[in-house]
This record gives C-alpha cells, structure tokens and sequence, in this order.
C-alpha cells in the first residue's frame, strides 16, 4: 500500500490549489462574516465534477479516498466552508454505498454524485452526543413502515438536503445492534428542521436541530438490513475520517501560509520579523506538523482505497483525525501569536482559521473519542473506556 501521488492526482491537485487561488480567495471570508449557504461555491463544485471523487468509475469518479483528502485539503487551505461542502455530501454517501440495496443506490447516488441531490447524516442527540449506542430515537414497526419519533441535534446540511439518514433505534432493546439508518426525504410529514445554529466556525454550512413527530418511513428506506445500521454507521465514519484529518491539514497548511506573509512584511526593533530566531523556529514547528499529520491522513486515505476495513481502519483513521486536527488547532493558535493584535481584528483573516480550527477537534467524534477508539484497538479493555 502506498500513498505517492499519481500523475492525475497531481493534475488535480495543481488545478484545485489555481481555483482555490481565483475563486475561493476572494469569497472565503464573505461567507464566513455572513454565515450564509455559499450557493455559487456549491455551483463551481458541480461545475468541476469534484463530488464524484469517492464515486467509483460508473458514476465518473475516481473512486478514490486519497483524491477526495487531496480536494479538500487544497480547497480548505483558502475557504474551510467551500471544502466543507464536499465532506457533508460524501458521508451520506459511504453509508448508502456501504449498506443501501441496488434500489437505494441507484435512487440515490447518481444526484449525490452530480450535486443534483444533497443530502445529510443526523447521528447526535443532546443527550448522547458522540455515543451512536445512546440514541433515543425511535423507528416503530407499522406494517411496511416504520414510524419515527425523536429529535437530533447540529445536523449539518439539514436546510438544504434533499433526504436525511436519520439514526433511530428499532425495537425495544438498547444494544448497538438495534440503531438502524433510515433515509427520509425532504417534505416527509412530520419532520421539522429548526433554525441553524449561531457558530463559532464552520459557519457557511449550516447545523440545525430536526424534530420527528410520527414521521412515516417506508421499509424500502431503511438501510440495511435490521438491526445493522450501527456497523453501517461506524464503518462509513472510519472511511470518512481521513477526509476530515485533510481538513485539519489543509486549515494548518492555510494557516501557516498566512502567519509566513504576515512576518515577512512586518520590521520590529531594526530587523525583519521573519529573520527572529524564536519566529523561524515557531514556522518550522508548523512545517513538521503538517508535514506529519499530511501523511497520516494519506497514509488512511490510501487504506480505504485498498479496502481494509474493521479494527484496522478504525484505528488508522482515528489517529489521522485526531492528530491533524489537533495540529490544526496548534499551528492556527500560534499563527495568531504571530500576527499578533491584529490576530484578534476581523481585518485579518487568521481569527478565521482559528475559530473554524476549533470545531475540527469536535466534529464527526471528538478527539477524545478519537484517542479512546485508538486505546481500545491497541491494548484492549471496555468499550466505555
């Protein structure tokens, strides 16, 4: 297994860092101060094809894992809610593509591969948080259908889907193995979407609250079979886990492009900021941890391209998230340290990059969910630890 880019991934690599370049530099800070939807960055990735990257060929992908961390690294370097876009479209999508029927895939996954469709994942409750085995919601047999009833919350992309996975509990019991994933459709009666949530960061793609009042789900959108959405949840997480460490790379990356400008055109006390022994060693710092945590991240992509799975996956992309958004809440602190007074002014973009740093290390398992996922696999013990 190996992670060297191949000559199209260098292609596309050179491509994404132009338009990034041309046309998310100069809206990237426009839709973070207005928090709203970015519908022309949707357009431009449609445009570009860029949701098909994890599809296979059939859907005219690249069915690749290491493109997808590629095309968001590089479009999360200038604007994080431009490359946000793409994950909260390829998580629904592992999980149709992991458990969903011919039927499903077929209904489902040509639109999220053109962008004709979107769509969401709504896992969270308030109660339970990053506990999958916590929910309380619940999917009752009817007949042919299943009625739901309960609500989620910071489900992203909610406003604009066009179908949710809901996570609900079937049954009576409480084990994982009752969690199934239900695909209900924009419009379905019943289902109410709050108002977006007021964020920190992340703030161009909204997260909403969802309230399930006797919401009627035909059989034909259950995912999977009975009884097994929890495995299909978890492992459709462990794929798109590496993804999101290329956020936290791509963040750093950006970061730290903003912190080497700033020094190098500032003088303080008869010299260059940039020729400061202390601040050349804070930039070489950033350098090595990005440089460590890109590799993490691509050694994971290149395990979900060769189809490894269960504890062994699980554990690579724990420790491909975890690290490299942790490094890019690291690199964007000490980013601000060097801008810094104008590191806290909105006339700076830094502050940005810190806030959106900050909701990596939360997002899709915290990282401390993150490190007990990784104890676990390595030495064992209770799955409460």
């Amino acid at each position: 297994m190996t992670h060297s880019l191949t000559a199209e991934q260098v292609q596309l690599q050179d491509m994404l860092r132009r338009v990034a370049a041309e046309r998310l530099a100069p809206r990237a800070a426009a839709i973070d101060a207005s928090a709203e939807y970015p519908q022309d960055m949707f357009e431009l990735l449609c445009e570009l094809g860029l949701f098909r990257l994890p599809f296979s060929a059939d859907y005219g992908g690249m069915d690749s894992s290491l493109a997808s961390c590629i095309a968001v690294e590089e479009l999360g370097r200038i604007c994080y809610n431009t490359a946000y876009l793409l994950v909260v479209q390829w998580t629904p999508f592992s999980a149709i593509h992991a458990g969903g029927t011919p039927e499903q895939k077929a209904r489902f996954l040509p639109g999220l591969a053109s962008g004709a469709q979107r769509a969401a994942i709504s896992v969270t409750e308030a109660q339970s948080g990053s506990d999958v085995a916590g929910i309380r919601t619940r999917a009752r047999r009817d007949g042919k259908d299943y009625v739901l009833n309960g609500a989620k919350i910071w489900c992203t992309n909610a406003l604009f889907s066009d179908f949710i996975l809901v996570a609900a509990r079937t049954g009576d019991g409480d084990t994982p193995g009752t969690v199934n994933l239900f695909i209900v459709e924009r419009g379905t009666k019943g289902l109410t979407i709050g108002r977006k949530e007021p964020k920190m960061g992340a703030r161009g793609v909204p997260s909403s609250p969802l309230f399930l009042d006797d919401v009627r789900v035909s059989e034909d959108n259950r995912l999977g079979e009975e009884g097994l959405g929890f495995k299909i949840v978890m492992e459709a997480f462990n794929k798109a886990r590496p993804v999101i460490g290329a956020r936290g790379v791509g963040l750093a990356q950006g970061a730290m492009d903003h912190a080497i400008e700033f020094v190098s055109n500032r003088r303080a006390f008869g010299q260059q900021i940039s020729d400061m022994q202390g601040i050349r060693w804070m930039i070489a710092d950033m350098a090595i941890q990005i440089s460590a945590a890109r590799n993490l991240v691509y050694h994971a992509a290149s395990a979900v391209d060769a189809g490894i799975s269960g504890r062994e996956l699980a554990t690579l992309s724990a420790i491909a998230k975890c690290h490299a958004t942790d490094t890019a809440m690291k690199v964007a602190t000490d980013a601000v340290q060097l801008f810094g007074a104008a590191g806290i002014s909105d006339e700076y973009p830094i502050n940005r990059y810190f806030r959106d740093a900050k909701v990596l290390q939360i997002v899709e398992g915290t990282n401390q969910i993150q490190r007990n996922i990784i104890a676990r696999n390595i030495i064992g013990g209770s799955r409460k630890a």
